[in-house]
């Protein structure tokens, strides 16, 4: 029961929640149709929402627009990317030689996000023995975007084949700012419901009673 004032998630909208969660998909085919400024700032106050270690508030936002760092970043991708090739044998390497695995040349907005590690806000609340809980925080937010990009209709591809390193130097960022996800935002070429790993045949979802452990 809610009281007065309080919000309603009736049947209706617990539906639709749980449909938003089983469409949210990590894109990587964009395309380069360009996002409205307002909506890019919207889905980043949505993210802002997150909750975080002692309302520390650690994530940074980069909107990385500039040709000559974007040009740096995809460098960076096609060096891991050619290395992680290089990893795998076989029908693994021909499997992975299939996939698209970014955005980069197509998704009209490029966001890097990062955790301020050196923050004083929060005064060290719930991360004295847990330090990673900041790390933990930023990724927060970037699961809230996801989902208020995808309310919107808009697609989010996590881009982890990077050197941070390399990404972290290209953004020109203070030093006490760890990258925790470069994304790609843009409205999908198409729409799936089962992830794209699953539908090239590289990995199936598995069940959640594998992942419950009871003590």
């Amino acid at each position: 029961m809610s009281g007065p004032g309080e919000p309603s998630f009736d049947a209706g909208f617990q539906a639709c929640f749980l449909d938003l969660l089983a469409w949210r998909r990590d894109v990587r085919r964009f395309r380069t149709t360009p996002l409205e400024p307002a909506l890019v700032e919207d889905l980043l106050a949505a993210a802002h929402m997150a909750p975080s270690v002692g309302n520390s508030q650690p994530w940074r936002f980069v909107l990385v627009g500039e040709p000559q760092r974007r040009d740096r970043v995809r460098e960076s991708f096609l060096r891991c990317n050619q290395r992680a090739l290089e990893a795998y044998d076989g029908e693994a390497a021909a499997r992975y030689a299939r996939l698209k695995l970014e955005g980069l040349d197509a998704a009209p907005v490029q966001l890097a996000v990062f955790c301020d590690e050196g923050t004083d806000q929060g005064r060290g609340l719930g991360r004295r023995t847990m330090p990673e809980m900041l790390a933990y925080s930023a990724v927060c937010a970037i699961n809230t975007l996801w989902l208020a990009a995808r309310m919107h209709g808009v697609g989010v591809g996590w881009v982890s084949i990077l050197e941070p390193d390399v990404v972290t130097e290209a953004l020109d960022v203070p030093a006490s700012w760890r990258l925790i996800a470069y994304l790609c935002l843009g409205y999908p070429v198409e729409e799936h419901r089962d992830p794209e790993l699953e539908r090239s045949g590289w990995q199936a979802r598995r069940g959640l009673n594998e992942r419950i452990l009871r003590r």
